[in-house]
């Protein structure tokens, strides 16, 4: 299959949320219907770019892998199906979080990292359901849970996420910023 772009963005090497970054400035140079060819190496960055642009009205057009690297197909949005970025209005930073953690609350954790970050260590009791499978297995959490905390490594994904569980009627679900990378509470690494 031959897919004609405007521009190609090297992305390769880097994790979460630079290739998002990245693509976000970059498409900014390109005109209304152009294509823009994003390559990577993050697994996580397909759910990722899928669900940036499905948030700003550009067009994911699929993704093409090539040995270890991922090429994903974005269309610039023209000002008709352009809207502004939206974000999750409810969140919790990590402090919070510890300290609901500590005290008796009953809070339900999703992390939607990638299995292999999840097994290099997640909050002991969280739900492990990566962004690219949210919408084929978001039956598996309860809509009626309590409060209903979502995690990533930086809080990008956990904010597709929350956006995407409340537009399915899950009610108090709150993005945790800024994620993982600065958890300094309890972790578990079993697998």
């Amino acid at each position: 299959m031959q897919v004609t772009v405007n521009k190609i963005l090297d992305a390769k090497g880097l994790a979460c949320p630079m290739p998002i970054v990245k693509t976000k400035k970059e498409m900014t140079a390109l005109d209304p219907g152009q294509v823009m060819e994003i390559q990577a190496t993050d697994k996580g960055s397909t759910a990722d770019l899928r669900a940036w642009a499905d948030s700003t009205g550009n067009q994911y057009l699929g993704t093409i892998e090539e040995g270890d690297v991922l090429k994903h197909y974005l269309r610039k949005a023209s000002a008709e199906e352009e809207k502004s970025e939206s974000k999750h209005p409810d969140v919790a930073n990590l402090e919070e979080l510890l300290n609901r953690l500590n005290g008796s609350e009953k809070i339900t954790i999703l992390d939607v990292r990638e299995p292999a970050e999840y097994a290099f260590g997640h909050i002991p009791g969280s739900i492990n359901i990566p962004l690219g499978e949210l919408e084929e297995r978001f039956e598996e959490l309860s809509n009626d849970a309590e409060d209903l905390h979502i995690i990533c490594r930086t809080g990008s994904r956990s904010d597709f996420a929350a956006q995407k569980l409340t537009e399915k009627g899950f009610k108090n679900v709150k993005n945790v910023e800024p994620g993982m990378k600065d958890w300094h509470g309890p972790i578990d690494k079993t697998h």
